[in-house]
């Protein structure tokens, strides 16, 4: 089976609080990881919510997208990394994020997004009769 993307859902467990409340470090982190990937960056988006000092973070790439969320009262940080396509490695920025968020513990989890059948259309068409 072929897949249009791969999607990597990373939760990252007993981070330094500091880093999860530091608006820029979080966005530079996420912008040095699509850059290790070699992702073509189209935009970005940050905001640190006033009450709790929680960062979402979001980094729009061609390939798709990296973003993070994170919960600075409980050291956890939330971070996808959706690349599309087979160009990316969507590992190299994990490693990124792995070393700059410095977690004690943490768990991720690769989803292939839009399983494709390999057979071509026509093919499909022609076993359909």
């Amino acid at each position: 089976m072929k897949e249009l993307g791969r999607h990597l859902l990373v939760e990252l467990y007993n981070c330094e609080p500091e880093t999860l409340m530091d608006k820029e470090k979080v966005k530079n982190i996420l912008l040095r990881s699509t850059k290790a990937m070699g992702a073509t960056i189209k935009g970005e988006y940050t905001y640190k919510f006033p009450a709790s000092g929680g960062i979402s973070s979001l980094i729009v790439i061609a390939e798709s997208h990296v973003s993070a969320h994170t919960w600075p009262e409980h050291g956890y940080a939330a971070v996808d990394i959706f690349t599309c396509g087979v160009s990316l490695d969507p590992w190299k920025a994990f490693n990124v994020i792995l070393q700059e968020f410095n977690p004690r513990r943490y768990n991720v989890m690769e989803i292939r997004r839009g399983l494709m059948d390999e057979r071509s259309e026509a093919d499909i068409k022609q076993e359909a009769l």
